[in-house]
């Protein structure tokens, strides 16, 4: 795998001078299955160049401080908090954003699931929790209730008593598992708001 190309490299008059643009680089990101040529200031993180340079805007500003799992996406498979992790680094990275979930029409189960039980509600994290969410069903779409406690650990939400997220991710599961029919009944459903959650 080759270096990224820097301003210096490609020998433009960015490097170091006052008053010069900052240093940028120019590399190939594979971001949702699809390659991306994309050249942005070298010291910035995934987050800005996924919202900035790639019109991604699904993966949230949160914290910026890697504390909340708003801007959370999976690299190679694998959940990272975009705010901490430098776009110079993911040359030959499988990126994949909250865009990448639906496949065309048809959404992903854990985006239905939040739908039909209201497990979103400003949706400002929703975004973070359903990578971090997609992440730990691929491994295992058996997942306890403490597993995915677990997982989604580092997913804050401020709207929600987190009820709806885990049935959401738990119902989610059983789809992917091959029962759909798993459905929760009506009383399970509804039934945080008899003990006054959401």
């Amino acid at each position: 795998m080759t270096a990224p190309a820097t301003d210096e490299a490609l020998g433009g008059e960015a490097a170091g001078l006052p008053g010069s643009l900052p240093h940028t680089t120019t590399l190939r990101l594979v971001v949702n299955g699809e390659p991306r040529v994309v050249a942005f200031p070298t010291h910035h993180t995934l987050l800005e160049v996924l919202r900035e340079e790639c019109g991604l805007t699904g993966t949230k500003h949160g914290c910026e401080l890697g504390e909340c799992g708003t801007c959370t996406v999976l690299i190679d498979g694998r959940p990272v908090l975009s705010c901490l992790a430098l776009a110079a680094e993911m040359e030959g990275r499988s990126i994949e954003t909250v865009e990448g979930l639906a496949r065309g029409n048809e959404l992903h189960p854990l985006q239905r699931t939040f739908a039909d039980l209201g497990a979103a509600q400003c949706g400002y994290c929703t975004p973070g929790i359903l990578m971090a969410a997609k992440a730990l069903l691929a491994a295992n779409p058996a997942a306890t209730e403490a597993e995915v406690k677990e997982a989604l650990a580092g997913n804050l939400c401020r709207c929600t008593g987190y009820h709806k997220i885990l049935q959401a991710v738990a119902w989610a599961g059983a789809i992917l598992r091959g029962d759909p029919g798993a459905q929760p009944e009506r009383e399970w459903l509804y039934g945080a708001e008899a003990d006054g959650g959401r």
